[in-house]
């Protein structure tokens, strides 16, 4: 079993916040893959169902985002998993807003939910899908930035990345980072037509083509005069 553990804090007061976009990413996935209905456990929120070939048990802490780690643990605990089976997924401020990256192990770099779970495990051996929602600019708008709604601009970016989180979250599930990430870049930068393919259907170009021009039958005086006319 794979356990994907998306970071946020509970409540409807929450619900739209930057620092809730772990808690999106695994409700898309929740809703896109048939996943069962979400049920108290483990101090979380949990649904199970599979991603591919994986059974795959989503985990949403409701101890507040200081304490994500408890609800980890004890899920990994009861399921008799090592760290390698989690996957967190979490607002990342230094990213872009609607970059994504996978990264294994690691430092906590100042995330308290990401903090807690280090201390929970007693080991960084977890993998994460680093969200990014962008940085206010200074250290001390951190803490107001992150526990703000995602603006109305926002929301086509989001929207573009929860879908592909979704799209590539079986490949995520059997251990496929490139091909997640492929998924997630094909909604997020979808390709452009390449200039060999906008040449297909393009109308041809012709080369320009000299026209006859008629005989000079002038006499010399005559073009003479005309050039000084």
């Amino acid at each position: 079993m794979k356990i994907f553990a998306g970071l946020g804090n509970p409540g409807a007061k929450y619900a739209g916040n930057r620092h809730n976009i772990g808690f999106m990413a695994l409700d898309r996935i929740a809703a896109d893959h048939g996943f069962g209905p979400w049920k108290s456990a483990f101090k979380a929120q949990v649904a199970e169902g599979r991603l591919g070939s994986a059974k795959v048990l989503l985990v949403k802490p409701q101890t507040f985002m200081n304490l994500s780690g408890e609800a980890v643990r004890a899920t990994l605990e009861f399921y008799k998993l090592g760290p390698d089976a989690v996957t967190v997924f979490h607002d990342e401020l230094d990213l872009a807003p609607g970059k994504c990256r996978v990264k294994q192990g690691g430092g906590h770099a100042g995330h308290n939910g990401l903090r807690s779970i280090h201390a929970q495990l007693g080991t960084d051996a977890y993998a994460r899908v680093r969200l990014g929602i962008g940085h206010p600019g200074h250290k001390d708008a951190v803490a107001a930035y992150v526990l703000h709604d995602f603006a109305k601009a926002d929301q086509d970016w989001l929207d573009d990345l929860l879908r592909g989180i979704s799209d590539g979250a079986a490949a995520l599930a059997e251990g496929d980072a490139a091909r997640f990430m492929n998924a997630v870049a094909l909604r997020t930068a979808p390709p452009r037509s390449s200039d060999k393919a906008d040449a297909k259907t393009a109308p041809p170009k012709t080369a320009p083509v000299d026209q006859p021009t008629a005989p000079d039958d002038r006499t010399a005086l005559q073009k003479l005069m005309d050039k000084f006319r």
